[in-house]
């Protein structure tokens, strides 16, 4: 099933990034941004999802990582995770500006901007992640097993005996701080946005305008609702298996549901909005 699930979402979001690249009609600031959300999620895939499968036919006793190995893919898992974050803000911006201030789009979302707004969104992530995953190098090792089917940040710091105070603060620090922006900037732009539509008479404008924030806010909930379940299973100690197999769902669902979405609903009409 995961072998699977694995080569439908790396079909369709190949597929998806193939096209935007291919047609030129496509060369826009919203298309570009589902582009780096299926690079995202191509790229975390592929560095997690095959070594499971390789690791699910061995027995435990063959299921060996090294530490460097086991620190490049926490450090993938955290990377890629936190720009979904990431670019999932830049288009809600993308979004606020186009049916909030529609006349002024072409002048706010140039090229030049895009670029800044990308490498920022990706730029953000490796830095914070590099932080959190230095701070847990830096510990000695005094254990050897992980627990959890891929590597991540706390299975790392959990090998040592040391002190991880300062991990666990910067770690709390990190996700409060991602969470505040990407769930305040969610709230606020589609809250601007809900104003607008409900203080315009025009319907085709609120029709447009709900279809082409629908996908987004849908992919956003996927991803928010996946992450909740997995970190509420932690904290059940007694349902471990369950947690296990929820951290691959993380993985595989908002990947695999994300080209769906914004495959069956392409948002044709977003660009009528700005236009209105």
């Amino acid at each position: 099933m995961f072998f699977i699930s694995y080569i439908v979402m790396m079909i369709m979001n190949v597929g998806i990034s193939v096209l935007i690249f291919t047609d030129k009609n496509l060369h826009q600031p919203m298309y570009l941004l589902l582009c780096n959300l299926s690079v995202s999620d191509i790229s975390g895939s592929t560095r997690l999802l095959p070594r499971l499968l390789v690791d699910m036919l061995r027995p435990p006793s063959e299921r060996l990582i090294s530490y460097y190995e086991c620190v490049v893919q926490a450090f993938t898992t955290q990377f890629f995770g936190t720009t979904t974050h990431t670019v999932l803000m830049i288009m809600a911006f993308d979004r606020y500006v186009a049916i909030c201030n529609p006349l002024r789009y072409s002048a706010i979302m140039t090229n030049k901007m895009l670029i800044k707004l990308t490498v920022s969104a990706w730029g953000v992530a490796f830095v914070l992640v590099g932080i959190l995953l230095g701070l847990t190098i830096r510990l000695n090792r005094c254990r050897t097993l992980i627990t959890n089917p891929f590597c991540d940040n706390a299975s790392l710091f959990k090998l040592s005996c040391e002190s991880v105070f300062i991990n666990n603060i910067y770690g709390l620090t990190f996700t409060v701080v991602l969470l505040i922006f990407s769930i305040g900037s969610i709230v606020l732009t589609y809250t601007k946005i809900t104003v607008v539509c409900l203080t315009s008479k025009n319907k085709s404008l609120n029709s447009k305008a709900l279809k082409t924030c629908s996908t987004h806010l849908t992919v956003y909930l996927i991803m928010m609702l996946s992450g909740i379940v997995n970190v509420m299973l932690h904290r059940f100690p007694q349902h471990s298996d369950s947690r296990k197999v929820s951290t691959i769902l993380f993985v595989i669902v908002p990947a695999s549901l994300n080209p769906i979405i914004y495959g069956i609903y392409p948002n044709s009409d977003y660009f009528s909005v700005m236009s209105c």
